[in-house]
């Protein structure tokens, strides 16, 4: 007889009881709620039973077309069996009914974006055997009805708001405002209009089988892992399609029994501000999505928090305060066991505790670099693991303008300071709106009686969020933390009537297109634009950022070519300038006439005459420049964009300018004509121009080594000057470019007297120049590479027209992430190490960067970490971004070689 040695894939993981199959180590495929329930029903904790679906058969799902493994179904009849053993009770049986949750989770939190039933396997007799077993019509039919509204919606596809408008329509009938306003009989009239609409909509009645509906849910939630909001949420945070979502089949515990049942969300920590207090809101007689949807305003967890709140409804801490001091010792103990705050869903039913869910809690940048700096203080973590922990980009919040109290406010309505920060823009309504304003430049607010998952792209848009309703935990408050956009929810004053395209608040009313301001951090809303002030770096932030540069070994410069630019970069920590675009200094109104005049200069010396006219100012920009890097070094590239660049194109334009300047119309739209490109790009641009006029490569050295001759000469900091030649591709080139360099170095020296250390190297912007960098090497003594362009000359795209076809390429997995935001590590990463390893064979000291955009990412920060470069340089508001993300990189690599 044959035996079969297969092994069976494990599809099903169970839980509760005081025991689990997995732990809070196997995230990836459990997900985090499921690894998460594993490990608190581990712990001890009381949590409801049930079984997590791993992510591998979502894999399976999609890679089968959408079809399940064939021993699935005896796995969950098996995990389904466990969760009716601990809890005494049976799915589908009319005498005593379990009903479960359906809930996704995958091993990254996505809070809102994926899919979840509640009350699963109610149907017509098991709610009136739920109604005899609780002894509580009203609550079984009210849990009914949420169960056909939910599963309709997440199941069938129908469209949440004819259900609402049902509800809506009873109230007005029975002159209630509530829900908990319906008597049994109401919500059994409500649970019956509910299944006409059904019928109504699909032809055929609302599912009465237990299995059937189980199955449903199942699919629906891994169907919700493309979803369009789910899809969108993975871009905005770099989550891999390839991950996947588990579900967890949890049994119901009821928060709507009654007023000794409750349910709610917490957090260890203020997610807003970081402070080590007890964070959160519950209500009584209610079901966690009547928390999170906003459907109710909540009421505060503490008395100290309500009372702050000017609140008159008890916190749980005063309604039910031995359930209260149970579940404060439990969250106290999830924060010690995890080390870091918590987000925690937990339900109260008659008096009893559950703990739902916990999570490592989304957080503002402000409050995570205080929990993170407190938790280094407390002993419970080290300061690696604290810069570990503060998420690169969400500095990004810290750095930007707030507003400056000594404005005046003009309050048009307050509500809750459900994310900080402060905003100004167009009011608007809808989330399509915020999107299309967004696209074209425009700041938006967006404004809503509660958002949704469905207004994600809108929320991502708008510059900030207010709601009509909803608490510090609605969906607008976390997924605006998460965003690190400003909200303010609850504003019950704000009365919105999205088809009048209006607002009325305090009497006044506002329509789309006003213009107002948010404040976050107070929960005001503002009339009109109000004065920003910018942010103070200091306290945790400078805790944090001290520890990060003592373990990062990359260095940080910023992209700058203005002083205020310059200023801005040393305020948050550059050391030094890595890219100084000169031909930004020539558009300035004062001076672009004389560089019209070299355009249009006959001969080279008339260029050189209209050159002499620059000279001086040229000059003074580098001083400027010299002095605020106070000895440290600047990367100036010398002229990069064509030269038509610079000239007017229209009839109109080159009328007006010839007025204005004097110069010649007839001769300035010939030149334009003549130099006129049909792919600028690749054309008569970079050393390419220093090659055919010498005179402008020779005029913007002496401007350099003439403004560092004066620094120097005045006993500052010597300063140290990178002279950098762009588009370079051949050695040859830079032979010639490096020879015109020296030899107008030493004019300038020996007319000056004044010693100089400088530098002269090349921009990497070619495949070709990263190919035989060797050859390059023999001449500069610096590589930057400029990953802007070296990505567009790699793959044969135009930066400038990406847009039209990226998202394309990224929603059909042919790109991960867009190529000029992240490194491809494959393509342009491959070219980059080409050049490192060829430039350092031939010149071992050869010091390297990037100064593309790239230099501000994360994850190409780790990349350049990886490979050895030298440093990176970004915009100067991106530089603690790079700072922090540095550290993080030298903290992982030394990781890979325990």
């Amino acid at each position: 007889m044959a035996v079969d040695t297969a092994v069976k894939t494990r599809w099903v993981y169970t839980f509760g009881g005081g025991r689990a199959d997995g732990d809070a180590s196997m995230k990836n495929l459990l997900g985090g709620k499921g690894a998460n329930l594993a490990e608190m029903s581990s712990l001890g904790l009381p949590v409801p039973p049930g079984f997590t679906i791993t992510t591998e058969c979502c894999t399976y799902y999609y890679g089968n077309e959408r079809t399940y493994p064939a021993d699935l179904t005896a796995q969950v009849a098996e995990g389904l069996s466990q969760v009716e053993k601990i809890t005494g009770k049976t799915f589908g049986d009319p005498a005593n009914p379990l009903l479960v949750s359906v809930r996704s989770g995958a091993r990254a939190s996505m809070p809102g974006m994926m899919d979840t039933v509640l009350n699963l396997g109610l149907n017509d007799e098991t709610a009136e055997g739920l109604a005899k077993l609780a002894g509580d019509r009203r609550f079984a039919f009210d849990s009914y009805r949420r169960f056909i509204q939910m599963y309709s919606n997440v199941v069938l596809g129908l469209d949440h708001h004819m259900f609402e408008e049902i509800l809506d329509e009873h109230k007005d009938r029975l002159d209630v405002t509530v829900d908990t306003g319906l008597a049994a009989e109401d919500w059994e009239a409500v649970v019956a209009d509910y299944k006409k609409a059904v019928q109504s909509e699909l032809g055929q009645p609302f599912p009465q089988d237990p299995q059937a509906q189980l199955w449903g849910a199942v699919g629906a939630v891994f169907a919700s892992w493309m979803n369009d909001r789910a899809k969108f949420y993975r871009r905005m945070h770099d989550i891999p399609e390839s991950w996947g979502t588990a579900v967890n089949i949890q049994a119901m515990v009821f928060g709507n029994m009654g007023e000794t049942s409750a349910t709610g969300v917490a957090f260890t920590r203020n997610p807003s501000t970081g402070e080590n207090r007890l964070y959160g809101e519950f209500l009584i007689n209610a079901q966690g999505e009547d928390v999170v949807a906003g459907i109710r305003t909540p009421q505060a967890l503490t008395r100290i928090a309500r009372e702050e709140m000017g609140e008159k409804n008890p916190s749980m801490e005063e309604a039910l305060p031995d359930v209260f001091t149970q579940f404060k010792s439990a969250v106290e103990r999830l924060e010690q066991h995890y080390r870091d705050m918590q987000d925690i869903e937990f339900t109260v039913e008659k008096g009893r505790l559950y703990m739902l869910q916990t999570r490592n809690g989304k957080r503002t940048a402000k409050a995570a670099l205080k929990i993170a700096v407190d938790l280094a203080s407390e002993g419970l973590i080290s300061r690696e693991e604290a810069v570990m922990r503060v998420e690169p980009g969400s500095l990004d919040q810290l750095l930007h303008p707030t507003i400056d109290p000594g404005s005046p406010r003009e309050v048009i309505a307050t509500g809750l300071p459900a994310s900080p920060g402060a905003a100004t823009g167009k009011v608007v309504f809808t989330a399509e709106e915020a999107e299309r304003l967004g696209g074209a430049g425009e700041a938006a607010i967006l404004m809503r009686e509660e958002t949704s998952p469905e207004d994600i792209r809108g929320m991502d848009a708008a510059r900030g969020i207010v709601t009509a309703r909803g608490g510090m935990t609605s969906h607008a408050a976390v997924v605006a933390r998460g965003m690190g956009r400003p909200c303010v929810s609850g504003a019950g004053e704000i009365h919105i009537d999205i088809k009048a395209g209006e607002f009325r608040a305090r009497g006044r009313t506002f329509r789309a297109g006003d213009i107002v301001t948010i404040d976050g951090s107070t929960g005001e809303v503002l009339s009109g634009a109000v004065k920003m002030i910018e942010p103070e770096l200091s306290g945790d932030f400078a805790t944090l950022m001290g520890w990060a540069d003592g373990v990062r070994r990359l260095k940080v410069r910023a992209n700058a070519e203005t002083s205020l630019d310059a200023k801005t970069a040393r305020q948050f920590g550059a050391e030094g300038i890595g890219l100084c675009r000169t031909e930004h200094m020539f558009f300035d109104p004062d001076r672009i006439a004389a560089v019209r005049e070299m355009i249009l200069a006959d001969d080279k010396a008339g260029r050189v005459t209209a050159l002499a006219k620059i000279l001086p100012m040229q000059r003074k920009d580098f001083v400027e420049l010299f002095q605020i890097m106070e000895g440290l070094p600047v990367t100036i590239r010398l002229l990069d964009p064509p030269l038509h660049e610079f000239l007017p194109h229209t009839e109109e334009d080159v009328a007006a300018v010839a007025e204005a300047t004097g110069l010649d119309a007839k001769k300035l739209l010939r030149r334009a004509q003549e130099l006129h490109e049909v792919n600028p790009m690749l054309g008569h641009r970079g050393c390419r121009l220093g090659v055919a006029y010498p005179e402008i490569y020779e005029m913007q050295v002496r401007a350099i080594i003439e403004a560092a001759c004066e620094i120097v000469a005045s006993g500052k900091a010597a300063p140290i000057p990178e002279i950098m030649h762009p588009l370079v591709a051949k050695g040859e080139e830079m032979k010639f470019l490096r020879e015109l360099t020296d030899r107008m170095v030493k004019q300038v020296i020996a007319e000056t007297g004044v010693q100089i250390e400088y530098q002269v190297g090349a921009m990497i912007e070619l495949p070709r120049a990263a190919i035989r960098a060797a050859d390059l090497a023999e001449y500069a003594e610096f590589f930057s590479f400029g990953t802007n362009d070296l990505t567009q000359t790699t793959f044969g795209i135009s930066r400038d027209d990406s847009g039209r076809f990226l998202n394309a390429y990224i929603e059909k997995g042919i790109f991960e992430r867009d190529p000029f935001v992240t490194i491809d590590q494959e393509g342009v990463g491959d070219l980059i190490r080409i050049a490192t390893e060829r430039g350092r064979a031939a010149r071992p000291d050869v010091k390297l960067g990037i100064c593309g955009e790239h230099g501000g990412d994360p994850a190409s920060i780790a990349f350049c970490e990886a490979i050895g470069l030298d440093y990176v340089s970004c915009s100067a508001y991106r530089v603690p971004i790079a700072r922090l993300a540095a550290a993080q990189a030298a903290i992982g690599e030394r990781e890979k070689d325990r």
